[in-house]
């Protein structure tokens, strides 16, 4: 028995490979759709709760203090 490809324990038929993307606004990584954002797709912006309160951004900065911007 095989894990890889998608399809769920039931055989549904839908991999991650069929999931919406997008590109987090904080770090530039992209992201799949998750269920719980399945209301409110259209509004998220960010990959996860670092992002979104500035956290990554500020341990970016910490790790490399001699760049501008991050």
């Amino acid at each position: 028995m095989s894990r890889g490809g998608g399809g769920g324990a039931k055989g549904g038929g839908h991999g991650k490979a069929t999931l919406p993307e997008k590109t987090c606004a904080a770090c530039g990584r992209p992201f799949a759709w998750r269920k719980k954002w399945a209301r409110d797709w259209d509004q998220v912006r960010f990959c996860s709760d670092a992002c979104r309160t500035g956290r990554y951004a500020r341990a970016k900065a910490a790790l490399d203090p001699g760049r501008p911007g991050g």
